[in-house]
């Protein structure tokens, strides 16, 4: 018997719920351990206190004598809650966080002493080793300088007994070398694009800020089930195992009863999001077995990139504490959905408006229009660098698989405000008549949330969707940090916002037209030069990817062709232009990105061939000699008839033989396409070798691998099973 599978086993269905008591409603927890604005009133003077807000809301500089006071605020703060240590919480280009911890602690000159101190120089700036962490060749290892610095617009929060300040991650020359500092750029492109544009409709508007809603989807798998699975501890995912009997084809989990265990864990995971202000409000069983899904209240974009990051990070915790290993990659098994994270991008007004939500006015709805047609268009124009945004190793096992969108971009609006643009593509060029103007604002502008009522979000095949009042990106992947994603997003649209204020001031102060005129005209040119982009139908059809082909619209299905729409002159510029990122920054993180996915691919190669030849082998040959020992029983017993009473038993022994040449033909030759993809010097090549040349081989080996788990005996399979693996709750 297989040892450490069978005490997995054991040890998984004997565990009983980790028993959890809410401390309270989650209204009056929420919040408690981040140093907001209720916190930094009872502990700042109210000139810090200002300082911090105008920080965040205006954008002004701390200087140095107020960061004093703030810190010393922020101390006691802290030790009030029992903080011990203080730590910069960034997000480097690895996909998780980090953080280097001090204590509150420093003692006198001649040791004699000591106290807890923390001034405004530990707050605002910090200097980590920067040796070790994705730089793409913008600085050599012996300048290893980089630099943490304070995000005031992200309250500082306590983890444990640790105080985390968020921070951005730049070089010692200043480049961006993280997630956040070209999100934070991005955001401040889009906040003043948009509200110059708003001024069209109210001049009371003076901020516009970019809100997000993520959601997260996960597996639960015991600890100790995964542990007994050496590909998922090493690279997040099974890459080998037979499909279970029952899988998802009941439809038996989605929405369902969620189990007792993994309801325990999300009851004290909420608890502890609460306390982090993650405002989290939705919970419920996903489509695949052992799959769940959290969502959250919509917040400003910045904040929720920090909330889903930090949330990764406490979910694995909390996971430890109720023996569950958590599973974030896109695909951990085959045969099953695997796991998205749809993010919900809407654009709002300081003066309480939804900018993607229409309204009951004509003119509030032609600012919607205007919204709503200026994200299309960008989309339009930016559907590679789109795709690219998402572009990872495992996502690329998701994306068009009959359970997540195609890796082709369109855009889904739904049948009723596709006829309304289609009226809107009628408007007459230069001034409109009294009547069309009427007409415009009464039957089709002024009746769009009429016609919109329960009429929205009807293909979830669609990558980027309207959903209602927001446009869903469906396509990023469950582990991506929702930064890429959103820097990019935001970006295009700010620029082609910008482009849109243009060419109205153009035609009004050119051709002597009305605002409402103008906007009408760039609205009618818009539409018609953005079809190819929309589309209601099957997103899964072999029918859409050809005409999607016919459109003109890319297919990048691998992560190494999609990279390179992030370096071509149109990207480069727009970053650039918008001050998002300069051309270092945005070649940095394409060689990162590609590093990254060879590093992936030969990981998994690795461990792959390690199995199959350190398990899957020496498993197949001890049941083939078990055989055999029975076929040398029968020849004993019944002599030359052994061959047609053993007949079964044979043709098991020579099937098992050649799954055994094929997995060690197959590892011996992906290891020499391995070898070869190592040799080459470029990055980009590299990981085209290994996107074409490796990873092939994954699959041939992975077939041999599974039909023997489905000959060899049972009590001897070392690697615990798929039904196991899903169904042990």
């Amino acid at each position: 018997m297989s040892t450490l599978r069978f005490q997995a086993l054991k040890e998984a269905s004997g565990r009983k719920p980790v028993k959890f008591e809410e401390a309270g409603r989650k209204s009056d927890l929420f919040g408690s351990n981040v140093f907001n604005d209720k916190a930094m009133k009872q502990f700042l003077t109210s000139d810090a206190h200002k300082g911090v807000k105008d920080a965040v809301q205006h954008g002004t500089k701390i200087d140095r004598k107020l960061a004093d006071y703030i810190a010393m605020g922020m101390k006691e703060w802290a030790l009030s809650k029992g903080v011990t240590h203080y730590t910069h919480w960034f997000q480097p280009l690895t996909g998780t966080t980090a953080e280097k911890h001090d204590a509150f602690f420093e003692t006198s000159y001649d040791g004699s002493d000591a106290v807890e101190k923390f001034g405004g120089g530990q707050l605002v700036q910090q200097e980590p080793d920067a040796s070790s962490f994705p730089n793409g060749g913008i600085r050599n290892t012996f300048e290893a300088r980089g630099y943490t610095a304070w995000d005031p617009t992200s309250p500082a929060f306590i983890f444990g007994t640790t105080l985390c300040i968020p921070t951005v991650f730049i070089s010692y020359t200043g480049e961006a070398l993280d997630y956040k500092t070209p999100l934070l750029r991005a955001l401040n492109a889009v906040d003043e694009a948009a509200t110059d544009v708003c001024k069209y409709f109210d001049k009371n508007v003076k901020k516009v800020t970019a809100t997000l809603g993520w959601e997260q989807e996960y597996f639960l798998v015991d600890s100790s089930l995964a542990q007994s699975r050496p590909d998922l501890m090493m690279t997040g995912r099974t890459l080998l195992g037979h499909t279970s009997a029952k899988g998802q084809q009941l439809d038996d989990h989605y929405f369902g009863s969620i189990p007792s265990r993994a309801l325990n864990y999300m009851r004290e995971l909420e608890e502890e999001c609460m306390l982090l202000g993650i405002p989290v409000k939705t919970r419920h069983n996903e489509v695949a077995p052992n799959q769940f899904e959290l969502a959250p209240i919509f917040e400003e974009t910045n904040l929720a990139v920090d909330h889903n990051s930090l949330l990764m990070d406490v979910m694995s915790k909390v996971g430890e504490r109720h023996d569950f290993k958590v599973l974030f990659h896109e695909k951990p098994f085959k045969g099953v959905n695997g796991s998205g994270k749809h993010n919900n991008w809407s654009l709002a007004t300081d003066t309480g408006v939804n900018l993607l939500s229409p309204s009951k006015t004509p003119m509030s709805n032609l600012q919607f229009l205007s919204f709503f047609i200026n994200t299309i268009k960008a989309v339009n124009d930016y559907e590679e660098l789109l795709r690219a945004a998402i572009a990872t190793a495992s996502n690329d096992h998701r994306l068009g698989a009959n359970e997540a969108p195609p890796a082709i971009i369109s855009v889904f609006i739904g049948a009723q405000l596709t006829k309304v643009l289609a009226e809107l593509e009628g408007v007459s060029t230069g001034k409109l008549s009294p009547e069309e103007k009427t007409d415009l604002k009464l039957n089709v502008v002024g009746k769009i949330p009429d016609v919109m009522l329960d009429n929205t979000d009807r293909n979830r095949t669609s990558p980027f969707a309207f959903t209602g009042n927001k446009f869903e990106f469906r396509a990023v992947g469950s582990t991506a940090n929702c930064a890429n994603a959103m820097t990019t997003l935001n970006s295009i649209v700010a620029k082609q916002l910008k482009d849109f204020k243009k060419e109205v001031d153009t035609l009004i102060e050119t051709k002597d037209l009305k605002k409402d005129e103008a906007i009408f005209n760039v609205l009618r040119e818009y539409i018609k030069g953005t079809k190819n982009i929309l589309f209601e139908g099957d997103g899964y059809s072999d029918a859409w990817e050809k005409e999607a082909k016919k459109r003109g619209l890319s297919n990048h299905k691998t992560t190494p062709a999609a990279l390179k729409a992030k370096i071509s002159k149109k990207a480069l510029d727009l970053f650039k232009d918008l001050n998002v990122m300069n051309h270092v920054e945005v070649e940095a993180r394409y060689e990162i990105e590609l590093e990254e996915y060879t590093k992936k691919i030969q990981i998994e190669g690795r461990v792959l061939g390690d199995i199959a030849r350190n398990h899957v082998i020496p498993t197949a040959i001890r049941y083939q000699n078990t055989l055999i020992e029975n076929v040398r029983g029968l020849k004993e017993i019944f002599g030359s008839e052994f061959e047609k009473i053993g007949k079964e038993q044979i043709v098991l022994i020579k099937e098992i033989s050649g799954h055994i040449e094929g997995i060690n033909s197959k590892v011996e030759a992906m290891t020499e396409a391995r070898k070869k993809a190592n040799a080459l010097t470029d990055a980009q090549k590299m990981a085209e070798s290994y996107c074409d040349k490796v990873k092939p081989y994954f699959d041939e080996i992975r077939e041999h691998c599974d039909k023997l788990e489905l000959l060899v005996d049972d009590e001897i399979w070392t690697l615990t099973k798929y039904r196991e693996l899903l169904f042990t709750r």
